[in-house]
Order: C-alpha cells, then structure tokens, then sequence
C-alpha cells in the first residue's frame, strides 16, 4: 500500500504515514474543504521582499553621499551641499517605504491562503486559527511571537516536518533584529542630527557633519545585515511551501477522460445490419398524393398557377373571380365550365369562342363605319 500524499510505502503497523505523516487511507486535501492557490502571490511577495531589501541597503548606504558632501562644503565653506546630502536620503527613503508596505501586504495575504489550506490537509496539526495570519502582523507586541507561530505550523504541516524547520528561525531571528535595530538607529541618528550646528560656518561645523554621517553608516550595518539575512530566509520559506502545497493540492484533483467511449451499434449475425424502424404511410419521403389534399385547405393565393395542372384541379372548385383571365391559358378551360357573365367579352378572342358556347346566337360583326361618298 502507498501514501496518496507522498507516494511512499506504508505499513499497517502505523496507522499514518511515516514520511508526509499523512494517515492511512486519507487523501491528500479533504474532500469539500476549499483551498487557495499560493504559487501566484507567493511570486508577487517574494519580488517584493527583494525589492524591498535592495532599496533598503541603497538607503543604509547614503550616508556615503552625505560624507562626501560634507567634505565638499568644509572645503567651499558653504552649507548648501548639507541640504543636499539631506534631500539625497529622503529621495532615497521613499521607494524604500512604499516596498516595505507592499512587500507586507503580499506576505500577509500569502500566509493567510497557506495557513487556510493546511486546514484540508489530513494530517495537519494546526495550532492558531488562520485569523491570526492577519492580526498577529498588526496587535502590539503579538507582533513579535504570532507571525512565526502562524508560519511554522505552516511550514511543518507543509513540508512534512514534525519539528519547526531552521530556516524559519533564521528568518525570525533575522526579522527581529532587523526591525528593533533599525528604529534604534533611526532614533540615535535623530538625537545625533539634533547636535550639529543648524549654521555651520568654520571647518569644524563641517567636520560634525561629515563624523555624524559616518557614524550613521556604522550604525545602519547592522541592520542591513539582519534585513538581508531575513530576506533570504523569508524567500526561501515562501519559495518550498508554495511548491509543496501547491503539489500536494494538484495530487487531489483527478484527471479529467479526454473524450467519452460510446458503444458502437450491435451487428447482426453473418454481416447483417440492425433494421431499420418502420415509417408510417404519409410520413416517408416522396411527393405526395393530389387526392391527399382538400382542395379547400390550400388558399388559391398561396399555390401559383403554373405550378397545378389544370387537369389535378376541378373547374368547379376554383372561383371564377380567383383566377385571372390572363393566368389560365384558353385551351386548358372547356367553354361550358366558364359562365359568360364572369369572362369580359374584350378578353376573349372571338376566334376562341364557339357560337354555341354564347347565350342569344352568334356574336353579330361589328358593323364598320361606312366610307365617305364622292359628292356629285
């Protein structure tokens, strides 16, 4: 027997798992408990924290600009290259800002999805609820114990360990001194600012400046130490798990047949095919009978003339006021079926019309207008 999980052999001596401590018989996710994809975000945190760790060390770094300005105004004795060594490090502190908040967004979100889809692990010993991937960021001094609570219990169940792994108190460890040392440098650089001379005038107005810039340097490397130590172990941490959630949730999903198998149809014995269903008499192909149809259920105006026999049609079942004269060709109608009162004498030819076929006689000759006279 093999784990669902992990793939490994199993014995009935342990009733889970002893590689993914996933228990016998289980799935790898719960069946109807939703789970979150983490490879995406984890992406986007991850970049964030780099950047966010760059912009940093640029930042520490700027005292170097503000030493070289400092020496550059002692030697013109003028205060200007100061305020430009000051505006240098906020230009440089912003981007770093705007990072850090973004990278903290993304990492929280990130842990909230990766602590909620331990909870469809079977197996999983889960100890805060997944509320705490949020507000253990945010409450004072919880601060500094929830997060790695909430990211090693996510870690162990994700990357089957029964012990937290290293790596998350390298990164916890590198986080804290990180963020206690860089507001205690940023407070000592603050009181230190607050002593230099507001209008330095003499070479050791600009030397102050040029120490204070110095010092600020030596402080900041600490903190850039610990930012990139945390950072690396912190991209790594978001690198495995997402990668192991991420398989063990696509182990859950089975795959879909690539096209239904439908039976073929049965074959009678020796060749013979299956019969065909019998068609009722009127309902099969064909044209159909002229005597099928009442003549009254098919309006005159809706079947052309020159598509209908004349002979399919009896004479007395066509008005005489539905037909045109024009449309009915003068040999196709017997004189007797037409009464004389419905045929226009002008649309008749007198030559078509029999004498015996017009009531009173022969039709008389036109008499024709007599020719004029010669006078005498």
């Amino acid at each position: 027997m093999h784990c669902q999980t992990c793939g490994g052999a199993t014995s009935p001596e342990h009733n889970e798992c002893q590689r993914c401590y996933t228990p016998l018989g289980q799935p790898p996710v719960t069946p109807g408990l939703p789970t979150y994809r983490v490879r995406g975000i984890g992406l986007a945190a991850r970049i964030a924290v780099g950047a966010t760790t760059v912009l940093f060390l640029v930042a520490a770094l700027s005292p170097l600009v503000g030493m070289a300005l400092a020496r550059q105004a002692r030697v013109d004795n003028e205060h200007e290259p100061l305020l430009a060594a000051v505006i240098v490090q906020v230009v440089l502190s912003l981007p770093m800002v705007a990072a850090y908040l973004t990278a903290a967004v993304l990492v929280i979100i990130w842990t909230w999805r990766a602590r909620k889809n331990i909870e469809a692990f079977p197996g999983a010993l889960t100890t805060l609820g997944a509320g705490w991937a949020i507000a253990g960021w945010l409450v004072p001094f919880a601060n500094l114990v929830v997060p790695a609570r909430v990211i090693a219990n996510v870690a162990r169940d994700s990357l089957w360990r029964r012990f937290t792994p290293t790596l998350v108190t390298v990164w916890w460890s590198g986080w804290l001194v990180f963020s206690i040392g860089e507001r205690v440098v940023s407070r000592l650089d603050s009181r230190a600012y607050e002593k230099l001379p507001a209008t330095p005038s003499t070479s050791g107005d600009y030397q102050a400046y040029g120490d204070y810039y110095r010092d600020s340097l030596l402080r900041n490397a600490v903190p850039a130490v610990a930012c990139v130590i945390a950072a690396v172990a912190l991209y790594l941490l978001i690198q495995r798990i997402s990668a192991a959630q991420e398989a063990r949730i696509a182990r859950a999903v089975p795959a879909w047949p690539t096209a239904p198998v439908w039976p073929t149809a049965p074959v009678w014995p020796n060749g013979a095919v299956w019969p065909a269903a019998p068609v009722p008499a009127g309902f099969g192909p064909g044209p159909v009978p002229a005597a099928s149809v009442p003549a009254a259920s098919v309006p005159a105006a809706s079947v052309p003339a020159a598509s209908v026999p004349a002979a399919s049609v009896p004479a007395a079942s066509v008005p005489a006021a539905s037909v045109p004269a024009a449309s009915v060709p003068a040999a196709s109608v017997p004189a007797a079926s037409v009464p004389a009162a419905s045929v226009p004498a002008a649309s008749v030819p007198a030559a078509l019309v029999p004498p015996a076929s017009v009531p009173g006689g022969p039709v008389p000759a036109t008499p024709s207008e007599p020719e004029a006279q010669p006078r005498p």
